[in-house]
């Protein structure tokens, strides 16, 4: 089944009216049933094929279990706050990002953090001076005496990417169905793909010397010599000269919780805009997803960010299969201001069964106004609403992550502050009502 399409000029103008997020006439009706509590900031649970344990990433830095009682065990799995670079208190986007269990988990033990640490500028006087810090891809494995503990000094770099502004870090990583692992990537943070660390010209997005604004796709069983990761032959810049051979698709901003449909392996995300709009994207090999020529389906002029141009050059982008209005700019029918990928819900649950689960952090910063919604799938035409969550009542909780367990089911992961701290929050089971 194809869920992306790649139009040019006249055709891509009349296309996205087919295929652009329209609204139900009735909302899904789902409840949000607590699952675990006493977390602090979850940014992505994670069960791996044939465990019966779940394994919550913690943004100030620890990975916890989550038995299968539906326990927090309170010890950490694994404690990495010493490698993390210092956070902000009330909001930071970094921290521990991300989390991966190799494919042959049960038999190697191997799994994989993507997190924040202090910069490494290897004497660049520039990044000394003005870049933020670094982000990592490392590679743990297992305790030999404890399957509940990893060897904390197991550690191997896979990646290491320097970041100028402390936002826009993406960092998701997954396995596909390939076996290779991916990774997101933001923009570089700040504003409009602009400043320092940015190709002024064209946005770091559309910049293929760069790994910011994109997927990138490793062989992490592989070596080349010069980094602990082999590129896929099959990669479509590899033998490019002026292009990164990691990258998988570019044109991103901030994707921020992709995920692989278990039905056929489409990797969606959720890629947060500039001011005016929110998109869902279907991640494709050799894709241009558009950032920054295009803000979701809208021209786009970094100089102007809130004035979209009635034409730009949108040839060979890969275009979202959902937008919505951001409240920064768009407030008239708006629906949040960052979006939060999902998960094509795969469980036996015939009201959610099919149906791509995601949500908006919140439809304000001042204030937790968390948004959930549900998108039918129908080849190119997705259509979404907000879901009508029957079981709560007032604001919902700022929508930090989603996450699937193996049979199928999504969780929503919360937070009742804007910040990683405490260990208030919460992670729902997202089911119909």
């Amino acid at each position: 089944m194809s869920i992306s399409k790649t139009l040019t000029g006249v055709a891509l103008t009349a296309g996205l009216l087919a295929f652009g997020a329209t609204a139900s006439d009735a909302a899904t009706k789902i409840k949000l049933m607590p699952y675990v509590s006493g977390v602090n900031t979850p940014l992505a649970m994670v069960q791996p094929a044939g465990d019966d344990r779940k394994f919550v990433v913690e943004q100030f830095g620890h990975i916890k279990i989550i038995d299968k009682a539906g326990n927090l065990l309170p010890s950490p799995f694994l404690d990495i706050r010493n490698k993390i670079v210092t956070q902000f208190h009330d909001f930071d986007e970094r921290g521990a990002l991300g989390l991966a269990f190799h494919p042959d988990f049960k038999k190697n033990g191997k799994f994989y953090v993507s997190y924040s640490t202090i910069l490494d500028f290897q004497g660049d006087l520039g990044k000394m001076l003005w870049w933020d810090h670094t982000n990592v891809v490392e590679e743990f494995t297992v305790s030999a005496d404890d399957p509940n503990k990893a060897n904390p000094n197991s550690g191997r770099i896979i990646s290491s990417i320097d970041w100028p502004q402390f936002n826009h870090n993406g960092h998701w990583i997954g396995f596909g169905q390939d076996g290779y692992l991916y990774i997101s990537t933001g923009d570089g943070g700040y504003a409009n793909d602009w400043g320092i660390g940015h190709n002024v010209t064209e946005g770091n997005g559309q910049d293929l010397s760069t790994l910011l604004g994109k997927m990138l796709r490793v062989d992490v069983n592989k070596t080349d010599g010069n980094n602990n990761y082999s590129i896929p032959s099959d990669n479509p810049f590899v033998g490019n000269d002026e292009a990164r051979p990691e990258i998988y698709a570019y044109g991103l901003r901030n994707p921020w919780r992709c995920s692989f449909d278990t039905k056929g392996g489409a990797l969606i995300c959720g890629d947060v805009q500039q001011n005016s709009f929110e998109e869902i994207s279907v991640i494709t090999k050799g894709a241009n997803l558009g950032w920054r020529r295009m803000e979701a389906t809208h021209c786009f002029d970094y100089q102007k960010p809130d004035n979209h141009p009635s034409s730009c050059d949108k040839a060979k982008l890969t275009l979202p299969v959902l937008e919505y209005k951001n409240c920064t700019a768009q407030p008239k029918g708006c629906m949040g201001i960052s979006v939060t990928g999902g998960y094509v819900d795969r469980s036996s649950d015939k009201g959610l069964a099919g149906k791509y689960i995601f949500g908006d952090w919140s439809k304000g910063f001042a204030q937790m106004d968390g948004q959930i919604f549900v998108a039918n799938m129908s080849g190119d035409k997705w259509s979404m609403d907000v879901a009508d969550v029957t079981n709560m009542s007032g604001k919902m909780p700022y929508i930090l992550a989603f996450a699937q367990d193996n049979a199928g089911s999504v969780y929503a992961l919360t937070s009742v502050t804007t910040g990683p701290n405490g260990t208030m929050d919460t992670i729902y089971k997202v089911v119909s009502d």
